[in-house]
């Protein structure tokens, strides 16, 4: 029967198992508003307050789900303000669509109310963009758009929808479920990696990357045992091994264990297990060297198009990381006792690292992250954008479950708040936090207004310093004493929750912070929890007096 392109589009939804899409509404797409209208029982529409924000959940729904996070925004200024997600979609390797209205076939080139050119707006941030402009070819073109999201390297796609397609009447069939494709690693290729493990007396591996699952995590933590591998995560993987397991080595990305970088420098065996090695985990390509790195570089990576792309590997493996972890698994054992000294000092060396530092002010940053991992459960979920707070959470949190930690490899702030958001619809059984800055979390605190409008009873640490403070850090250390550009008047967070209807409270020493963690989990609705620090705790281990004055 004849359907609407808004009719046949959200019916590709369904089909492809979409429970929830992430919007601001847009007259441009209104055809497809009506159409998700007709289905509000089987996709969950959340309306956001912005399309930053938006995009940010669908990322994070992709995240965590494997297949794509979906997206609506409108011409223009929505799909400008939708673009910080796909972004963190294409650095982060997840998959995700983005579906954007568009002005009338018919006034196309005038520069008409909100025009922009998708194409060539979205080509460098995108892995694909596709316009459709026949109502007809929905069916063929959204196949074509969930497959590649997701096989390969998966990545963002953006979908432009012309307004007035999405209102043309046709008579077409539907496409079948999209399902991934990835790359099996060959026989020979996994002989040849254990051969190497074998021979090799100071390996180490580094996880990172897309096409991850859980049982992924269970695989590869058993092929490192089978070989004895000491192993790190690449930036903001922390969670696909276990942080608590003695073979984990920490987290190789911004201000990475002096240590751990020494021991990366000096392997004889570099694994890559789906991490690109780009540059927060090489610190500056300086830990692996391009284009042929002095260790000996076994790279695995979903995108044949990553291989060979900065580093040249002794041996490259393109795989989907599940199909790679459940053959790493199947390897049989090396007999590893001689390099046992080089597995259990890069642990001891993290352990090390990890314990607790004191900071000035009342607020002990490393003691409230240890009352999070004592008062929660193992499996809460830590969300955060970009900023020096984050420092706390990477080094001293502990990562045991995966996707415990959302969080953007392409450092944009003010993802935490929307990320939390989509977690808790997605998990609305287990605690999430979502850690922000006050510059983080005012970039899309008016997020906080969706998480009370759905009752995604998240719960939000914002750690207040008054400024921006990384690009405060990096001012007195280059700039000694000339601050400009970075000081902030921020408003009462307490109260800011409160207005949105949220639990809010402000936490002025250590001691109050965990009776206040109690309360938010109790409060049965979204909270803010204010944590003005000292300005001088400006990063875990220096002041901002002692960065002043190392020029």
């Amino acid at each position: 029967m004849p359907r609407t392109g808004g009719q046949i589009l959200i019916d590709q939804l369904l089909i492809n198992g979409v429970e929830r899409a992430f919007c601001v509404p847009g007259e441009s797409y209104l055809a497809a508003l009506d159409a998700l209208y007709e289905v509000r029982n089987r996709i969950e529409l959340i309306v956001c307050r912005q399309e930053g924000g938006a995009a940010y959940m669908a990322e994070a729904d992709g995240k965590m789900t494997g297949r794509p996070g979906i997206c609506f925004a409108t011409r223009g200024p929505g799909a400008t303000n939708a673009s910080v997600g796909v972004h963190v979609a294409f650095q982060d390797s997840t998959p995700m669509i983005l579906f954007v209205g568009d002005v009338a076939r018919e006034q196309r080139d005038r520069e008409a109310f909100q025009e922009v050119d998708f194409r060539q707006m979205f080509a460098p941030l995108a892995k694909w963009v596709v316009r459709i402009d026949e109502a007809a070819r929905i069916p063929e073109l959204l196949s074509q758009a969930f497959h590649r999201a997701m096989s390969g390297r998966p990545g963002p796609v953006v979908v432009v929808l012309p307004e007035d397609m999405l209102t043309d009447e046709v008579d077409v069939d539907d496409a079948g479920k999209a399902m991934p494709m990835q790359a099996h690693p060959a026989p020979e290729a996994m002989q040849q990696l254990r051969a190497m493990i074998e021979r090799s007396e100071r390996p180490f591996m580094i996880v990172g990357g897309g096409t991850w699952d859980q049982q992924a995590t269970r695989d590869i933590a058993a092929f490192a045992e089978a070989m004895n591998l000491p192993t790190g995560a690449s930036f903001r993987c922390q969670s696909y091994f276990d942080n608590d397991h003695q073979l984990y080595a920490g987290d190789v990305g911004i201000g990475v264990n002096p240590k751990l970088a020494e021991r990366i420098r000096d392997t004889d065996l570099l694994i890559a297990a789906g991490a690109r090695l780009g540059e927060m985990t090489t610190s500056g390509y300086t830990l692996v060297t391009p284009p042929v790195p002095k260790q000996t570089l076994v790279h695995i990576h979903p995108g044949a198009e990553e291989l060979g792309r900065v580093y040249q590997p002794t041996l490259a493996i393109n795989a989907g990381m599940a199909e790679f972890c459940a053959a790493a698994r199947a390897l049989k054992p090396v007999d590893a006792n001689s390099r046992r000294s080089w597995t259990e000092n890069a642990r001891a060396e993290y352990l090390q690292w990890t314990k607790e530092v004191q900071c000035v002010g009342p607020i002990q940053m490393a003691k409230v992250v240890r009352t999070i991992r004592e008062a929660t459960p193992p499996d809460t979920m830590i969300c955060n954008g970009a900023g020096n707070f984050s420092s706390w959470f990477h080094v001293f949190h502990r990562y045991c479950f995966y996707r415990a930690q959302l969080a953007p490899t392409n450092g944009s702030m003010g993802y935490g708040v929307p990320a939390a958001v989509a977690a808790k619809l997605r998990y609305p059984e287990r605690v999430v936090i979502a850690a922000a800055g006050d510059g983080d979390f005012l970039m899309n605190g008016q997020e906080f207004a969706t998480a009370v409008q759905y009752g995604a009873n998240i719960i939000v640490l914002v750690v207040n310093n008054g400024m921006y403070g990384t690009i405060r850090m990096h001012q007195e250390r280059d700039y000694p004493g000339r601050v400009v550009g970075t000081d902030l008047h921020n408003p009462d967070f307490a109260a800011y929750a409160r207005a949105f209807g949220g639990h809010g409270e402000t936490v002025r020493t250590t001691a109050e912070f965990r009776p206040a963690l109690e309360r938010a989990m109790k409060a049965g609705k979204p909270a803010i929890i204010e944590l003005p620090i000292d300005p001088e705790a400006l990063t875990i281990r220096r002041t901002l007096s002692e960065i002043r004055g190392t020029r």
